[in-house]
């Protein structure tokens, strides 16, 4: 019989060592020519990551509960410590100590992305699986700002001459951060009474927008993988937007299986 720790554990390190290891890329290569000791930095957590992947494939579905532990805590350490680096690097900008070509919410953002892994992984050491609606409001509000981030970053990396999608990408924020402001109040109000209800109409709008979202995505990476559009959007980062939008989707229709199972 498979353990539901196992494979979630596998699952969730799968997705998130790939995007932590993209991001010491992208971080990589917004460094300037001077700031060599970062570019090392940065190609260092790309290794470990990497290693990180390579490990992975050793494992299994049918894997033993406590070495899965024990690589989840060895990839809980690896995301603390590029969670540091991504936070000093924040700081360092911040402070006008230094100037890359990363944006300071990308910097922001790319820290959130790791918190989230490492204390995903620290979760499932403990057992915690099911999610319980104090949680599914959470994660939403996280999923909800790592969505509305994305198109604010469309915006400002896409060339000013492509006004339709750069009017597209700043309509995104606008409902992305409505949903956000509004999942927010649901988690102020932690309401005691029955949550189904709220709880549904939360994912069901989520879901619309992010499929709608991702969609979006799928389409601008598509027109800068073929050179249709002018931008300074990386093709790798575009695919790496895409396979977060969906990511969410998978979310939501793994919580509202759990509200159906209830």
């Amino acid at each position: 019989m498979i353990n539901p720790i196992v494979a979630r554990s596998l699952n969730e390190i799968q997705f998130w060592a790939r995007i932590m290891k993209e991001h010491s890329l992208f971080l990589k290569l917004g460094f300037t020519y001077d700031q060599k000791n970062l570019v090392v930095e940065a190609q260092q957590f790309y290794d470990l990551f990497e290693r990180i992947e390579e490990k992975l494939s050793r494992f299994s579905v049918n894997s033993d509960l406590r070495a899965v532990q024990a690589f989840n805590n060895e990839v809980y350490q690896a995301a603390v410590h590029i969670w540091a680096f991504k936070r000093r690097i924040l700081d360092l900008t911040l402070r006008c100590e230094i100037l890359t070509n990363n944006y300071p919410l990308l910097v922001d953002h790319t820290s959130r992305e790791a918190a989230y892994f490492a204390r995903r992984l620290k979760e499932l050491n403990e057992g915690v699986l099911a999610p319980k609606p104090d949680d599914i409001i959470k994660e939403n509000v996280f999923f909800l700002k790592i969505m509305a981030d994305h198109a604010k970053f469309i915006g400002h990396l896409l060339d000013p001459s492509e006004r339709k999608l750069v009017d597209q990408a700043r309509d995104f924020s606008h409902d992305f951060d409505q949903l956000l402001f509004q999942a927010q109040d649901l988690d102020h109000m932690r309401p005691q009474s029955e949550t189904r209800p709220l709880l549904d109409q939360m994912l069901d709008q989520n879901r619309v927008s992010t499929k709608s979202l991702r969609d979006f995505k799928k389409q601008a990476r598509e027109l800068i993988e073929e050179c249709r559009i002018k931008s300074n959007i990386h093709p790798l980062l575009a695919d790496h937007t895409f396979r977060e939008a969906e990511r969410f989707l998978e979310i939501i229709d793994m919580y509202e299986a759990h509200l159906n199972a209830q």
